[in-house]
């Protein structure tokens, strides 16, 4: 098995662990994590300044580092709201990557870290 399908195979087990600790840990309604679920890819407006800016925002944006932070703030905080945000966006992560959609390179929106999508890929 590639490197790239090992990540995507992680990636459907950590989509369906946020799930069962959204639901089952935290007792948040599941469809939270589907109505958030686009509010993370605003991050791709950064490529309207152009691919180094918008690889840059997207990245930061698709990285765990955002949901372990906000999980880390729920912790000390325990604001639901910054809770079921964490779990959406590492659900948001997780989902993009068992889709084959990965952190950008800056040279093309197509170009990801899991290799190339699309037309270019399937060569």
């Amino acid at each position: 098995m590639s490197t790239a399908t090992w990540q995507r195979v992680e990636s459907v087990a950590i989509a369906v662990g946020v799930v069962v600790v959204t639901v089952g840990a935290f007792g948040y309604a599941w469809w939270w994590l589907l109505a958030l679920f686009l509010v993370f890819d605003l991050s791709a407006l950064g490529y309207l300044a152009g691919p180094r800016v918008g690889a840059a925002l997207y990245n930061a944006g698709h990285s765990y580092i955002g949901p372990v932070v906000a999980a880390a703030v729920f912790a000390l905080k325990g604001a639901d709201a910054v809770m079921i945000t964490a779990l959406a966006w590492a659900f948001h992560i997780a989902a993009d990557r068992a889709l084959g959609y990965g952190l950008k390179e800056t040279d093309d929106f197509q170009h990801t870290h899991l290799g190339w999508m699309g037309k270019r890929g399937a060569r």
